[in-house]
């Protein structure tokens, strides 16, 4: 598994707009290999905040099927020339190859109906 992460630091004030774009369906939530995506705020410093976009695939390769597919380059392409809104501050991007993993709610619901938790593509084997 692999999450990537984008950090957009906006003035304060303005993570509600950040937040609605990345919230509206997208054609990244048709992709084989999405597992999800999550938009989260802080607002705990008083002059930005920050809008983290964590979007989990379950591989490298689920993720490079995105990043070469023919939508996302077209939306690459329509968006060439754009200025970005002023008030985006900073945006930073990473990846993270999942190395441990532990999902208690699912974790729990299994050991309820008596079977065994065990996810060998992060445990690598039980």
């Amino acid at each position: 598994m692999v999450i990537q992460t984008r950090t957009i630091t906006v003035q304060t004030g303005y993570s509600d707009q950040v937040v609605e774009r990345f919230s509206q369906k997208s054609p990244i939530d048709t992709m084989d290999g999405l597992i999800d995506r999550t938009v989260m705020v802080n607002r705990k410093k008083k002059d930005q905040e920050e809008v983290v976009v964590m979007v989990r695939w379950e591989s490298l390769e689920a993720w490079k099927n995105w990043e070469k597919s023919d939508i996302h380059i077209q939306g690459h392409k329509n968006n060439k020339g754009n200025a970005k809104p002023e008030y985006i501050l900073d945006i930073n991007v990473n990846m993270y190859e999942v190395k441990e993993g532990y999902a208690k709610l699912a974790h729990e619901n299994l050991t309820k109906a008596g079977l065994e938790f065990c996810n060998t593509d992060i445990l690598g084997s039980c």
